[in-house]
């Protein structure tokens, strides 16, 4: 299964990358919603986890140019103020497959969410 990991936080962004490497996943990371959309053009993902505020293009702005490829892509976004986007969040999972974490949040949930939505 291929992911892509798109934070404005490298160390964070590392971090995830690696821990699903270690569970053998196919992982790649972009910084920005930017980069992570032509990341995504290149790499074609199954998931895709995403912080919502960054740089360039925010984590929404780039589901949003993603979903016209793929509608219905897996995504799971990740922010430090959910409460601010919940309103947003609620909308997105009625329509898609979307799951949210706030930061932090530890790293053994965000891999059992990333390993149900692979067999779903």
């Amino acid at each position: 299964m291929k992911v892509l990991v798109v934070d404005d936080n490298r160390l964070l962004a590392d971090t995830i990358q690696e821990t699903l490497e270690i569970d053998g996943l196919d992982v790649r990371s972009a910084h920005d919603g930017q980069d992570g959309y032509s990341a995504y053009l290149l790499f074609k993902p199954d998931i895709i986890i995403t912080d919502i505020q960054m740089p360039r293009k925010t984590g929404p702005e780039m589901m949003q140019s993603i979903r016209i490829h793929n509608p219905m892509i897996k995504t799971i976004y990740m922010s430090g103020n959910i409460a601010t986007f919940e309103p947003f969040l609620i909308e997105e999972k009625k329509r898609y497959p979307v799951n949210y974490f706030e930061k932090p949040f530890s790293l053994k949930s965000l891999m059992r969410v990333v390993m149900e939505q692979a067999v779903n």
